[in-house]
Parts: C-alpha cells; structure tokens; sequence
C-alpha cells in the first residue's frame, strides 16, 4: 500500500479482455486518487487526509468487487461508487472526532490534563490526581468536576461517541486497597458524567489499581503521575 501511495500519477495502466481486469479509465481513476493522497501529506487538515485514504481504499475496494462481478464494467464503477464512499465515511468519523478533541482540549486548557489521540483512533485524557482527586480519596475535587461539566457538554454534542474511564494508582498500600480505589475513582467519574446528562450505557469503567505505571514509584513525583485517570472517547466503526 506504501509503494501504491508513493507511485507516481502518470503511470499507465493498460486493460486486458479478462473478465475481472480494470478498464484505463477506471484504473486512472486510481492512479489519480492515489495522487491526491500523496499530495494530502502537505498543507491539509487531518479531516482532508482522512477523506483522502477512505477514497482511495473505497476506490481498490470497490474496483477488485465490481470487477469480480461484472467484469471491467463492474470494476469502472466500483471505482466511483468506492471512492465515494470511501470519501463519506473517513470525512464523517474524522469530523466528529476532530470536534471532539477540541471540546475536550478547550475544556482542559491550563489545567495540567493531557488530550491525545491514540494509534487506535480514541482521544485519551489523561488526568493526574492533583486535577482530579485528594490522596487516597475517590471523591470528585470542585476543580475536576468543573472540568467534567465542560467535557460532558461536548460528550453530549457527539451522542455516538462511547466512553471508557480507567482508574489507577501509585504503589503506597497494599494492592488490594490500591484496586479497590482506582475502581471507586473510575466510578465517580462516571457518575459524575452522568449526573450531568451522559447516558450510563454509553460509559464503561475498569480500575487498574498499581499494576500500570506510567512512571516510577520510587520517586514523589512519579508517584503523583500514577495517581490518575484516564478517560478514553471513541466512536464505534459502522456494523458492516
């Protein structure tokens, strides 16, 4: 796919009489999209470079089952058809998330919470206890849960988005306290959310306890990094 995102835009592509082959204008239609995709890498945003690959993959997608149906006809318009699609689908995901992120962002702006976006396509907040929770208390602090009413606005301006809230700790204490707490933190989060209009059903919680650090135990200032929250927001891939 690399090689294919890298070609150049003038290669030939020339048809053959098989039945699933793809005709010249089909496959410059490719070749073009390819082109475009490349030229995504520059001064785009990533809603444009997310349109760009979903067209191109709904292109290839389309063209090998329109081929494989009816023949270099079928291939001509899969090509369109996929590319189309393609286009729709990665521009719809990629601006509702893109929207979200920046609720999320405004929302934390000043506060010491991190907003990235994971390799799987979650936006994560990452939110360190001195933001959200007194030591060895699971109650929500009046400046997180100023927080978490902006953050549940923008949750509620996305409805398909679905939330999952993770709790962990520092390593003082026994583990099985340590569990117990980072799971009561997760859930006043979520409950806070709630109390705020985020549906339940749309909230999952885990508490991690001591067993993922993200720094070292050792130290005071490590500890008080894994002494956290984590909220992750995603939004479901269509069901095919």
């Amino acid at each position: 796919m690399q090689q294919l995102l890298n070609s150049s835009p003038d290669v030939t592509c020339v048809a053959t009489p098989t039945r699933r082959s793809l005709t010249t204008r089909a496959a410059q239609s490719f070749v073009a999209g390819a082109a475009v995709l490349a030229l995504l890498g520059c001064e785009t945003t990533q809603t444009q470079r997310d349109t760009g690959t979903g067209s191109l993959i709904g292109a290839l997608g389309g063209a090998l089952l329109g081929g494989a149906l009816d023949g270099k006809d079928g291939a001509e318009k899969g090509v369109l058809i996929g590319a189309a699609a393609g286009a729709i689908g990665g521009h719809i995901w990629s601006t509702r998330m893109q929207e979200q992120k920046a609720a999320m962002e405004k929302a934390t702006q000043g506060t010491g919470i991190t907003v990235v976006k994971t390799d799987d396509n979650r936006l994560k907040l990452d939110i360190p206890s001195d933001v959200s929770f007194e030591s060895g208390r699971y109650a929500v602090s009046p400046a997180f849960g100023t927080i978490l009413g902006t953050f549940a606005s923008s949750l509620m301006a996305n409805p398909v988005s679905v939330v999952v809230i993770e709790g962990h700790t520092d390593s003082v204490g026994s583990a099985a306290s340590n569990m117990r707490l980072s799971q009561d933190r997760a859930l006043s989060t979520r409950d806070y959310l709630a109390a705020k209009g985020v549906a339940m059903a749309r909230m999952s919680t885990k508490g991690y306890g001591e067993t993922s650090p993200t720094a070292d135990n050792a130290a005071a200032n490590g500890r008080a990094l894994n002494r956290r929250v984590e909220i992750f927001v995603a939004e479901p891939a269509p069901q095919r």
